[in-house]
């Protein structure tokens, strides 16, 4: 595995900035206090600017309906489990004309639509009908498959499920542990994430600490390190204390006040302490931030003149049932991180990760409905996001992939689809190899007696077994990114379980 880094041991300017780092929490928090914090054993220097952009899909996005096999044997078996019930799940074969109307929702969609990738494993393959802007990216180099995606502890094979030897990720199929362990590795409960963990390692390339690991919402795990801490922006970007123009009550004394409250406190105790710690770093980002971030409106982000609270056009996607255009949560928190990494160089950044959150994927129902209003937000997002890394001259150095709870199962459950395991996910950027399938697409089985399916790649209800661990997944962005394969092994603790030449990819 090549790596665009070198290691070196921690400078006393490195260590300051870290314990600084720990420092920010406050006096409530000296447990943060530990070796992990002070310092990896294996600290680097980085050139040039590199960003990772998680697109999180919460509730388990169904990815045998985002990419699907198409050949003669994998059409059959698709149809034969997802065509079983009145309301089936099953798409519509490839070059179907779409008619609205008809009694298959599905059919008013239109077919599957067909791509063509440059190692076709001797097989067809298709995406959902709503994602013609992807099969466009994909055709054109810059988006990638990654096929069979999910939490492994080490290689697994159905026979070991089956005799019950298999040492299994924990609490398979729960939301809240499984988005953990896509996150960090651990259940519920966990404080530290592989995103925040690889730029622990990167910090030395970031003039602000406070700007390494960024939300456009709710905090993730995936963003926390032992000492980067998640920093969330809004969706109008940095979050102010008081009146945007510095005042409070049109008063300026009034505002200082407030902050001088906000950051003080009346007793020794430990919350109090910590919530004063937390927004004083808010007040401090801000300061930092506002004047080096750009406008929505300045740059090909955002369409200039937009007035103030409308909608701008290039945040909106073609709502599936009402055919209006529609305000796109993905492209609105997409916007935002653009004006951030616009402001990378002003502000001395060199490496970042930014978390984006997209709700709605745990379709146990109408999922024909829901999963296709998903798809049509999920391509107008990542044509948006290509065009507009493009025009900013980023793409090589920022690269995008989406992951999600787990996968759903290949059967029906009426008119949705039950908790799954593994997922096939999207990798977008310049630097991505595009226009190809990773990993061994998974075979298509038949039901048995016993409730599963006859291909080893399916369990119970069609679950796919993961080919692909979530490790082997960061491995190859952490890489990228510029670590090292013993700063991998550290960030990833199962990594060691496959051999070094599978924790590299290819995609990128």
């Amino acid at each position: 595995m090549t790596s665009a880094m070198t290691t070196s041991p921690l400078s006393r300017r490195q260590l300051l900035k870290r314990l600084g780092a720990v420092g920010a929490t406050g006096a409530a928090a000296p447990w943060l206090m530990n070796l992990a914090a002070l310092a990896p054993a294996h600290a680097t220097t980085t050139t040039g600017y590199k960003a990772l952009v998680c697109l999180y899909l919460y509730g388990g996005n169904d990815a045998y309906n985002t990419v699907l096999a198409t050949d003669p044997a994998s059409w059959a078996a698709y149809l034969a489990a997802r065509n079983a019930d009145t309301n089936h799940v099953a798409l519509a074969a490839p070059g179907t004309v779409a008619v609205k109307g008809t009694a298959s929702y599905n059919a008013g969609l239109g077919g599957v639509l067909p791509i063509t990738p440059r190692t076709p494993q001797g097989r067809t393959f298709a995406l959902h009908p709503q994602l013609a802007t992807v099969r466009d990216l994909f055709a054109a180099g810059r988006v990638a498959v990654v096929a069979n995606v999910g939490p492994l502890m080490k290689p697994t094979t159905k026979a070991d499920v089956i005799a019950n030897t298999a040492t299994l990720p924990p609490k398979l199929f729960s939301h809240n542990d499984q988005e953990s362990v896509w996150q960090s590795m651990h259940a519920e409960g966990s404080t530290v994430g592989w995103g925040g963990a690889m730029v622990d390692r990167l910090a030395a390339a970031n003039a602000h600490g406070l700007f390494t690991s960024i939300s456009t919402g709710s905090n993730a795990v995936w963003l926390a390190g032992n000492t980067v801490r998640p920093y969330s922006l809004g969706l109008g970007g940095a979050i102010h204390l008081g009146s945007p123009d510095g005042t409070l009550f049109s008063s300026a004394v009034a505002q200082q006040a407030l902050v001088a409250m906000a950051r003080s406190t009346r007793e020794a105790q430990y919350f109090e302490q910590d919530h004063a710690a937390v927004v004083g770093r808010s007040i401090d980002a801000e300061a930092l931030l506002a004047p080096a971030m750009p406008a929505a409106g300045a740059g090909p982000w955002g369409t200039a003149g937009v007035a103030v609270g409308a909608i701008d056009p290039l945040l909106t996607y073609k709502n599936v049932d009402t055919g209006a255009a529609t305000l796109n949560p993905i492209t609105q928190q997409l916007q935002v991180v653009a004006r951030m990494i616009a402001a990378h160089s002003s502000l001395g950044m060199g490496r970042q990760v930014f978390f984006i959150g997209v709700e709605g994927f745990d379709t146990h129902s109408s999922q024909n409905e829901r999963h296709a209003d998903l798809m049509a937000q999920l391509a107008q997002a990542l044509g948006y996001w290509d065009q507009v890394t493009r025009s900013m001259g980023v793409d090589q150095s920022v690269t995008t992939f989406t992951a999600s709870d787990f996968g759903r199962a290949f059967a029906s459950n009426g008119d949705g689809t039950d908790h799954g395991w593994g997922g096939h996910h999207f990798v977008m950027g310049g630097a991505v190899k595009g226009g190809d399938v990773y990993g061994a697409f998974p075979a298509y089985g038949l039901t048995d007696a016993m409730n599963g399916f006859t291909s080893a790649d399916q369990l119970d209800d069609g679950s796919l077994l993961p080919a692909i661990s979530v490790e082997q997944y960061a491995a190859t962005l952490g890489a990228w990114m510029g670590l090292s394969g013993p700063d991998l092994t550290a960030v990833l603790p199962n990594l060691s379980s496959w051999s070094q030449p599978a924790w590299n990819l290819g995609f990128i």
